[in-house]
């Protein structure tokens, strides 16, 4: 894979269209990738990768909100178009985010979808290949043989994660090369395999439960016994092999001891139920007999106090012969009672009646006391035509009042119209002024506004300027400072480095061994070899001297970084503050801000005062429509008046003639109305009166007639002889319970049993029924105890078939999940087969490191001097840890092998960078070959040496032979002057911008 060209428009920092010409980059064989912080060097990665995949690297998606450019007009769509060749194809591929856009019509914006397009270059001509997503998708993915997290693996090397790499762990380095050699097959098959196992096992576990809950049922069948103490659920869990012999053993003799326990019970249930039948007949004869002497004793108590009780029923009978005739006189009775009370009633309403009369009617009769009622109800009559014309002149009264309360009321409400609209003039030439006054402060408010906002932006950045100016004198002290120490460093590891080399003599001459050839001559004689001298410099003084200096470069480093962060950022602010003073741009800010919000604080009344006025002239209509109306409504009331008064007179007339002279027509008839009243209660009372005595004297010649009949001398005794109807009623109950009581007796004397029984001894129930009892309890234990021996026989024997079902169909579950579990703990390594405990995938990953291992010392090699390999290592993890991926280092000055963790920072620049290119060989041979012609490093020079990073060019350079171009990614400034093809990315306020260049030449 080749790439030729890139074009970005809108996307990250590019505004404006930018393009790239990998071609010309590429013919150096190596080109550098520059600029400052924040400028877009990894954006042209991300565009690549985004044209490639449809997204961005993963690693950068969560800071990713928006593709879209901040600094691109509305109007500008983001674009990346990708020429490219893969396998032999030239290609094209165009791709568009989903973005918003400025609608054609109207207002706001609308949505557009994302779009793809794929190109080819065929007999000279571009010719479309496919819009869709998925199919462009698959398509680039088949000609690359990579997916993206291989592809930015492999063409882009980040060389921070391979570093992290270089001293992590085995189980992050298995997720890293798990994702880069999809591995995910094998741990499938680990997966598989361990949820096959834990599936069987489940099985089986639920088989051996069933069985267990089986044993269990068969327990509780079997109850308590002597003969079933080997019971082999306290020794027997699920999963145990000998589960099932036990169970079987330990159920036939159950089922054997349960039919010996039926057989004994069957017996002693047949001789209880004899002796209880016995029992039982003896109990119901003594009840029998208990029962007949009883009721003869209770016989002879009865008639006893029958024949006590015979005086008593002689009065009775006598009582009740003269009750009943003295109910025959009883209607008369009540009859008389009644007409004496009405009568007794009648006349003392009478005298309360003709006491209330005139002295002149006191001794009236009841006819001429009807004749003067008539003559008083036709007087009212005539009252009451006169009553109407009353009420009527005591309406036109209150109407009267009325409209002489409106009318005082109407003209005070015109005096204080008339006065409010004689203000009106100036009113509303007061408001009118108020709301133009509100409006010419909005406006200057607008003005002070559009205005206050830029001074307030200019203030902020001169303090901003201000502030990073202090910075930089800081920053600069420092770097100094820094710069001082690092080259004190320097020269001291330089020192030692000299002396340690003017003494290396010494440390050979330690390393010899009598007999054993000397590496530098090669003799196996050493007559008189080296001693150290005064002060001698051994390796770990020399490696700690440049520990420091490296350290101090570190230091330097961050902060020439810093000073240029903090310059870059010092001319940003002066670029916006402008030219100005911070006072003066704080006073002319004061100033603004107090006038905008003064102004801002008296525009704030402009919606009050149009209210105000608004509401001022709508009172004035109302007001002026008001009076004319008041007008009319007087004019009304005058004419109302009039004619009422007129009618008033008239009616004054016809009243004066029918008051009299009582003070009113209603008094003259209240007067009329009582005498009316009076009169009429009278000659009712005396006609009452009247027929209440002729009632009485035919009720008294009626009770007397009664009483001779009934056979009584007097109407008085035959009033004492009357009973009311319930004392009759208790009589005759008594009467026909004692003849009852007479007639139950005489059928008792008759029965001869009772008779018989009464001359035996006395019986003895409750001993019988006790003896009764125990036989029966007896009886029930025998029947429970046969009832239970037989359901302990067919559940012992039901449980057994089911627990035999249970355990042939266990069988085969149990040989498949030992199948399955060896499988499953050597694919995990767990299994004892397993020496290093390595899983499946991390097998496979081991082999694929050693192939990386083994591509990366090729390069390591020739970077290091010769000094370097990397080394693959399946040495066993401790503890819980992965085995078979270890990586080591091997030190040729040495000959140690040690772990990538402990290499320097330079040496893992070292490391990690062959490792990324190692990596990327043979990822592509993984996906089938494809050969990738452009490669991108990024970052990591900054922490070599001139001659460290003059071998990394070298290899670097290697690549070449391959007709391979590498990019560079760095802010390493010596990079400039050493690698002559250049893309520089400049920062600007409106976007950035690409330039090509070479070293030395005008950017173009």
């Amino acid at each position: 894979m080749r790439l030729h060209r890139l074009t970005v428009t809108a996307f990250g920092p590019f505004a404006e269209p930018q393009e790239i010409d990998f071609d010309a980059l590429s013919g150096a064989g190596i080109f550098l990738l520059h600029g400052p912080t924040g400028a877009g060097k990894t954006s042209v990665l991300d565009a690549v990768c985004f044209a490639l995949y449809g997204a961005v690297p993963g690693s950068r998606l969560p800071h990713l909100t928006s593709l879209r450019s901040d600094h691109a007009g509305p109007d500008t769509a983001t674009e990346v178009t990708l020429e490219l060749t893969a396998g032999g194809r030239r290609l094209e591929i165009t791709r568009r985010p989903e973005q918003d856009r400025p609608k054609k019509r109207g207002s706001g914006t609308t949505r557009d979808r994302a779009q793809s397009r794929l190109r080819e270059r065929l007999n000279g001509a571009w010719q479309g290949l496919s819009r869709s997503h998925q199919e462009i998708g698959e398509e680039i993915e088949q000609l690359l043989g990579m997916s993206r997290e291989q592809f930015c693996q492999v063409v882009l090397l980040p060389q921070g994660e391979f570093a992290q790499f270089l001293r992590a762990g085995a189980e992050a380095r298995g997720r890293l090369l798990g994702r880069l050699f999809d591995t995910r097959r094998f741990a499938a098959v680990e997966t598989l395999l361990a949820e096959r196992r834990r599936t069987a096992e489940a099985k089986v576990r639920a088989g051996d439960q069933k069985v267990l809950g089986i044993a269990q049922r068969m327990a509780q069948a079997a109850g308590d016994s002597a003969d079933l103490r080997a019971w082999p659920l306290p020794r027997r869990q699920p999963g145990d092999p000998g589960l099932a012999e036990a169970v079987r053993a330990w159920a036939a003799i159950a089922r054997c001891a349960a039919r010996e326990r039926l057989a004994v019970a069957e017996y002693a249930l047949a001789a209880v139920e004899g002796r209880y039948a016995a029992a039982r007949r003896a109990a119901e004869e003594a009840r029998e007999l208990d029962r007949l002497q009883r009721r003869h004793a209770e016989t002879a108590r009865r008639a006893a106090l029958l024949a006590a009780a015979e005086p008593e029923r002689e009065r009775v009978r006598a009582l009740l012969d003269r009750a009943r005739r003295g109910a025959l006189v009883a209607p008369a009775l009540e009859l008389r009672g009644a007409a004496a009370a009405a009568h007794l009633t009648a006349a003392h309403a009478q005298s309360l009646a003709l006491a209330e009369l005139p002295s002149g009617l006191a001794e009236a009769g009841a006819e001429q006391l009807a004749a003067f009622e008539q003559r008083l109800r036709e007087e009212l009559g005539a009252v009451g035509a006169a009553r109407r014309a009353e009420q009527r002149s005591a309406e036109i009264g209150r109407e009267r009042a009325t409209l002489d309360r409106e009318s005082r009321d109407a003209e005070e409400q015109r005096q204080e119209s008339a006065e409010w609209l004689a203000r009106w003039e100036g009113t509303r030439a007061e408001l009118a002024g108020r709301v133009e006054a509100a409006q010419q402060a909005a406006t200057l408010a607008e003005q002070l506004a559009a205005r206050l906002e830029p001074a307030r932006l200019h203030l902020n950045a001169a303090r901003r300027r201000d502030a990073l100016a202090a910075d930089a004198e800081v920053a600069d002290a420092a770097l100094l400072r820094l710069r001082e120490e690092s080259a004190a460093a320097r020269e001291s590891w330089l020192e030692l480095k000299e002396t340690r080399l003017r003494g290396i003599a010494a440390e050979l001459a330690a390393a010899l061994v009598a007999g054993e050839p000397c590496a530098v001559c090669g003799s196996a004689e050493h007559p008189l070899p080296a001693r150290p001298t005064a002060g001698h410099v051994d390796r770990a003084a020399e490696d700690a001297a440049h520990a420091r200096f490296e350290q101090a470069e570190e230091r330097r480093g961050a902060a020439e970084r810093k000073l240029a962060a903090v310059r870059e950022a010092e001319a940003e602010a002066a670029a916006a503050a402008g030219d100005a003073t911070t006072a003066e741009l704080l006073e002319r800010t004061s100033d603004l801000s107090a006038r905008h919000a003064a102004a801002h604080a008296e525009a704030a009344g402009l919606h009050t005062a149009r209210e105000r006025l608004a509401r001022a002239e709508r009172e004035y209509a109302a007001r002026s429509a008001d009076r004319l109306d008041a007008e009319r409504r007087a004019a009304a009331r005058a004419s109302r008046r009039e004619a009422l008064d007129r009618e008033q007179a008239v009616l004054e007339l016809e009243l004066a003639l029918v008051r009299g002279d009582a003070p009113s027509v209603a008094a003259r008839a209240r007067v009329l109305e009582d005498r009316v009243r009076i009169v009429t209660a009278a000659a009712a009372a005396l006609r009452r009166a009247d027929d209440t005595a002729a009632r009485l004297k035919e009720a008294d010649d009626q009770l007397a007639d009664a009483a001779f009949k009934a056979g009584f001398d007097t109407t008085g005794a035959a009033a004492d002889a009357v009973l009311p109807e319930y004392e009759r009623t208790a009589l005759q109950h008594r009467l026909d319970a004692w003849q009852a009581e007479e007639a139950m007796l005489a059928d008792r004397h008759a029965e001869r049993d009772t008779v018989a029984a009464a001359a035996l001894p006395p019986a003895d129930p409750e001993g019988a029924e006790e003896y009764a009892a125990v036989a029966a309890a007896k009886l029930r234990a025998a029947g429970s105890a046969f009832d239970a021996a037989r359901v302990s026989c067919a559940e012992l024997d039901r449980l057994s078939r089911q627990a035999e079902q249970e355990l042939r169909a266990l069988g085969p579950l149990r040989q498949e999940y030992d199948r399955v579990a060896r499988m499953a703990g050597l694919t995990a390594g767990t299994s004892a087969d397993n020496e290093r405990k390595m899983r499946l995938e991390s097998y496979v990953l081991a082999a694929r490191l050693e192939q990386v291992a083994a591509a990366a010392t090729v390069r390591l090699l020739r970077m290091s001097g010769g000094r370097y390999t990397l080394v693959h290592s399946d040495a066993r993890a401790g503890g819980r840890g992965r085995s078979g991926l270890g990586l080591h280092v091997v030190d040729a000055w040495t000959g140690s092998e040690r772990d990538t963790a402990t290499l320097s920072g330079g040496e893992t620049f070292f490391a990690s960078l062959a490792l990324a290119l190692g990596l990327a060989d043979v990822v592509t041979d993984e996906a089938g070959g494809m050969r990738l012609d452009t490669l991108f490093i990024d970052e990591g020079f900054g922490s070599l040496d001139d001659q460290a990073l003059d071998e990394v060019l070298d290899v670097l350079d290697s690549l070449r032979e391959r007709d391979r171009s590498v990019g560079i990614v760095s802010h390493v400034a010596d990079l400039r002057s050493r690698v002559q093809a250049q893309l520089e990315i400049v920062k600007q306020r409106g976007g950035s911008v690409v330039r090509h260049r070479t070293a030395g030449a005008p950017a173009n």
